[in-house]
C-alpha cells in the first residue's frame, strides 16, 4: 500500500519536529506555515513547502494541524478545504470547548476527524517519540498507522473524537504541577541560602525523583530558558485546564495558583521567547 501523503499545517516547534519524523519514515509531506520562512526551512527534509493551506491539502490523504489553539485549527482547516472524506489529524491542544468546535467543523467540512493531541516536546517530536492521545473512528486506525508509527513511540486510543483533548488537559495539569513544584523547591532552596542544585541531588534516585524535574530544574538553576515547551503555550493550556476543571465541577485552586505564577513569570520574561521553565521567575522577588 502506498504511503499516505500528509499535509502539515503549522511548522512551529512541534510541527517542524513532526515533519522531520514523517520525512525520516519516507512519507510524502507538504507543509504550510503563516511564517513562510519556517515552512521553506523544512524543504531540506524533502518536504514540499506550500504557499497556502489549500495548496498543502490538495490531494493529501491526511491533513495534520498543529497550531496554537482551536480558533487557529478551525480557521486553517477551513482555508485548506480538504476533499470530503479526508482524515483530519488534529494535534493542537484545544481544550474541551475547542475540541467540540473541531468536531463540529469536521462535520461541516465532511472530514474524518481524529482528535490527537500529543505528549512530548521539541526533541521527542523530532525523534518520532511522542505519545499520541488518539480519539476518533475505528476505521481511521489502519490508514493512520504509518503516520502514527513515524510520529510516536506510543499511541493510546480513547474512543470518540474529543476524548484525546480531554485526557491531554489532565496530563498537562500534572505536568504543570511538576514543573511549578520544582520551581518552588529550587527558589526556596536558593532563598534559604543553599545551592539549588542540592535539591536535585537530594531527590535523585529516590521515590520522588523525576527526570523532568532534572531537565527543567537544570534550566531554572542556570537561568537559561531555550524554548521547548514555550511559556506562552503553557499559560494558554493552563487556562484551558482551569476552564475544564470548572466545567467538570472540580476545584481549580491548584491550577489557579499555577496560572498566576505563569502569568507573573510572563511579566518578567517574554513568554513567547522562553521555555515554561521560566515559571521560576514568577516566584522570585524584586
Amino acid at each position: 500500500m502506498a504511503q499516505p501523503t500528509v499535509a502539515v499545517l503549522g511548522a512551529g516547534t512541534m510541527g517542524a519536529g513532526m515533519v522531520t519524523s514523517l520525512r525520516r519514515a519516507g512519507l510524502p509531506v507538504r507543509v504550510w506555515n503563516r511564517d513562510t520562512v519556517k515552512a521553506r526551512a523544512l524543504t531540506d527534509t524533502g518536504a514540499e513547502a506550500a504557499a497556502t493551506p489549500a495548496e498543502a491539502a490538495a490531494g493529501a490523504d491526511v491533513v495534520l494541524t498543529t497550531v496554537l489553539d482551536a480558533d487557529a485549527a478551525v480557521d486553517v482547516v477551513t482555508q485548506a478545504a480538504p476533499a470530503a472524506g479526508t482524515t483530519w489529524l488534529q494535534c493542537s491542544t484545544v481544550g474541551v470547548e475547542g475540541a467540540d468546535r473541531t468536531v463540529a467543523a469536521a462535520r461541516d467540512l465532511d472530514l474524518v476527524l481524529v482528535d490527537c493531541p500529543v505528549l512530548g516536546t521539541k526533541e521527542p517530536a523530532a525523534k518520532g517519540e511522542l505519545t499520541l492521545l488518539a480519539s476518533g473512528p475505528e476505521e481511521a486506525r489502519e490508514r493512520l498507522a504509518p503516520v502514527f508509527d513515524a510520529l510516536g513511540s506510543t499511541t493510546v486510543w480513547l474512543g470518540e473524537a474529543g476524548a484525546g483533548s480531554r485526557l491531554k488537559l489532565a496530563c498537562n495539569s500534572w505536568l504543570f504541577m511538576l514543573t511549578t513544584g520544582a520551581a518552588q523547591a529550587i527558589a526556596l532552596t536558593r532563598g534559604l541560602g543553599l545551592d539549588p542544585q542540592r535539591f536535585l541531588d537530594a531527590i535523585s534516585g529516590g521515590p520522588v525523583d523525576s527526570p523532568y524535574a532534572h531537565l527543567k530544574g537544570g534550566l531554572m538553576i542556570a537561568g537559561d530558558f531555550p524554548p521547548s515547551f514555550g511559556l506562552s503555550g503553557a499559560t494558554k493550556d493552563a487556562r484551558l485546564i482551569r476552564a475544564a476543571l470548572q466545567g467538570a465541577g472540580v476545584d481549580d485552586r491548584l491550577t489557579a495558583a499555577v496560572l498566576e505564577t505563569m502569568e507573573a513569570a510572563g511579566r518578567r520574561e517574554d513568554p513567547g521567547a522562553v521555555d515554561m521553565a521560566a515559571v521560576v521567575r514568577g516566584l522570585e522577588q524584586d
